[in-house]
Formats: structure tokens, sequence, C-alpha cells
């Protein structure tokens, strides 16, 4: 909210004369168009603004509207503004900055147990099978130590970077929470890597957080997707998804919509 008012977002699309992309509010503020993408989706998962999608020189655009609660909003953040400068509010609100200043941990630790887990799942389900973690070497020799059974003989690891890295040959890549971290183009790069390694038969499966084709969804979806502005990757839809596994060769794309938080879509090659 306070991004959204200091950049002038509500005050323009109040003042405007219908709905506008977001190619358009950028455009007119002079922001970053990928990163105003993200901050509007963000406010519309909030209930800050509405969607509305029109047709444009033959192609659908999304728009974003004002809502009508949209005022109250930004008078209600004006008043937490104030009081945030005045340096009145509860000492719990300033806690994020600190998780920020050790994020780099905080993530890794995540990722590892989720990797871990996820490997230790597929096992069980699929008593014949065996998996790899392929990470980088400190992330890998924290699994290791702390989430992998040192008795377990069918998870194994594979230590690299996989932007920079061959790939270990397999029959199923699962790319859990890891394409949403970069731009398309590195993502296309990792999937044409992985198409190219996969054994014929196999596929890869894409595990995220997915935004409806209007840019709506779980608000955690659109707020995560505005926090990855920080890095250079966003939140995608299933469409956009099924573009950058086509484009690297797969096919058969299938998508299931979970209803929960994080989504799947299946490619073949």
């Amino acid at each position: 909210m306070f991004t959204a008012c200091e950049l002038g977002v509500f005050d323009l699309l109040l003042e405007s004369e219908g709905p506008l992309s977001s190619d358009a509010i950028a455009e007119r503020l002079g922001a970053s168009t990928n990163g105003m993408e993200q901050l509007l989706n963000a406010c519309v998962g909030l209930k800050l603004l509405g969607v509305e999608i029109r047709s444009e020189g033959g192609k659908d655009v999304i728009c974003r509207t004002p809502d009508p609660l949209s005022s109250l909003f930004l008078k209600i953040c004006l008043i937490f503004a104030f009081f945030h400068h005045r340096g009145t509010l509860p000492h719990n609100c300033h806690a994020f900055p600190k998780i920020m200043a050790n994020g780099s941990e905080i993530i890794s630790a995540i990722s590892l147990k989720g990797a871990s887990g996820l490997a230790q799942e597929c096992i069980s389900l699929h008593p014949n099978s065996t998996a790899t973690i392929f990470d980088l070497p400190t992330v890998e020799q924290m699994a290791k130590e702390h989430y992998v059974p040192t008795e377990e003989r069918r998870i194994t690891f594979h230590e690299g970077d996989f932007l920079k890295d061959p790939v270990p040959e397999a029959d199923l890549y699962i790319l859990a929470r890891a394409l949403h971290l970069w731009e398309d183009d590195k993502c296309l790069q990792l999937l044409e890597k992985v198409h190219k390694t996969c054994k014929p038969g196999g596929g890869v499966l894409v595990v995220e957080s997915f935004l409806n084709e209007d840019k709506t969804g779980f608000p955690g979806a659109q707020l995560s997707s505005m926090m990855l502005v920080q890095t250079e990757g966003k939140e995608r839809t299933p469409t956009e998804y099924n573009k950058l596994l086509t484009a690297a060769g797969f096919r058969e794309i299938q998508v299931k919509k979970t209803g929960k938080l994080y989504d799947a879509i299946l490619g073949r090659k």
C-alpha cells in the first residue's frame, strides 16, 4: 500500500476515465513495467484494486480498476504511515526488516527442507524409485546433515549450479519453487537444458503458485510475486508456464490446479 500510494497508483486510477493496463500505468508513472505489474497484482490480491479484461488491438488486455473501498484503504494507509514516521508503532511492526537481513539463511533452510521432504515423499510413493537432489554445495551439505537419514540409500546428491552446470540424467525432473525466481530467458535456459538431458519418454514437473489468467489468485501468490521484484522473477499463470515449457521442447502439457497455494504443470519429452 505504501508503494502504491507513493507512486500515485490510486490517484491515477481514480482520475482516469476508465480502467488502465499495467503498461499504461507504468508509463504514466515512470515506473518499471515488470515491477508495476507485480505491484498491481499484489494490490488486487489485497482487494485494493479490481480487475477487468478488455479487448485492445484484437487481444485481451488485463486492466486494473479502482475498488469502491480504495479511498478508505488510502486513508487507513496514510494514517498508518503517519504513525510509522512518528515512531509510535508497536515494536513487532519493526521485525520484518530484521527477518529480511537474514533472508539468505532463512530461504536456504526452507528450500533444503522442501527438496529433501519432496524426495522422501517420492521414494515413499514409489518404493522402486531413486531420487537425486541437485543444489549448491552448501545447501547439499546442510541437507545431508539435517534432513536426509544417512542410512537412506535411495536419495543421492548432485552438487552444482543448474544455470551453469550440466544436470544429471533422469526420467523426471521436479522443479519446485525454482522457476519463479528467474526471468523468462533464464527459465527457458534451464528448461532447455533439462529437456536435452531428460530420457526419452520422461518429463518435467513444475511446482509453483499459479496466478489466474487475469493475474488474480491466492493473495499469498500475488504478494510473493511482488517480493520477487527484488530478484528478477515473478509468479506466472499456467499459460505463461505452458509457453515456456513448449518453447523448451516439451509436449503434452498438463496443468493441475490444486485449489491450494501450490499447483503443478507437467511437460513430456
